[in-house]
């Protein structure tokens, strides 16, 4: 079955699973008194079920998705982080791999607080087939004492049949210039 086949075919079940929680709501005939309320709640603890049951499908469906799109012999994926102790403004980066852009981004200053505190941020996620591969990284920021830089560097990388995961680490060096590191796995 195609990707584009398994997506389909996920939304409907989703859709379907939403139209019979409806039926099971207006399908009830009017009942009276005390008999009434209780099947009323007997009927929204069902529905909490099914809610519960969806949000679980939903969950499992959203993994098969990614499994089927990105399948682990050829899935590749870039992490980006800052060495700690770092105060440099990192305002954008830039990635290719194999002289393909693949992911750009734009830093928010929250994101960028986030980083300088040890985070970690998947930049991108996608399929290489196995071999050597180039990845290119380039950075444009400011230094600590105001100065606008950019950085980029090149680096090899091999993948195997298990996923690889790419950490690219910016580290302050000398004047407070960032360089920039490959770590794989």
């Amino acid at each position: 079955m195609s990707v584009e086949a398994t997506v389909v075919t996920q939304r409907g079940a989703r859709n379907a699973l939403a139209i019979a929680t409806l039926c099971l709501l207006f399908a009830l005939p009017a009942l009276g008194g005390d008999d009434a309320q209780l099947e009323l709640r007997s009927l929204d603890e069902q529905v909490q079920e099914v809610k519960s049951d969806v949000l679980a499908i939903a969950t499992e469906l959203d993994q098969l998705e990614e499994r089927l799109l990105y399948p682990s012999n050829t899935q590749v994926a870039v992490f980006v982080s800052l060495a700690a102790g770092d105060v440099f403004r990192l305002d954008s980066l830039q990635i290719q791999i194999d002289g393909e852009p693949v992911a750009r981004h734009v830093y928010s200053f929250k994101e960028l607080e986030a980083l300088q505190k040890g985070g970690v941020q998947r930049i991108y996620t996608g399929n290489v087939a196995a071999g050597d591969h180039r990845i290119d990284v380039s950075i444009a920021g400011k230094s600590p004492n105001g100065e606008d830089f950019t950085e980029s560097q090149s680096f090899g990388f091999n993948k195997d049949v298990p996923p690889k995961l790419l950490e690219i680490t910016l580290s302050g060096e000398g004047a407070g210039v960032p360089g920039i590191r490959l770590g794989d796995s």
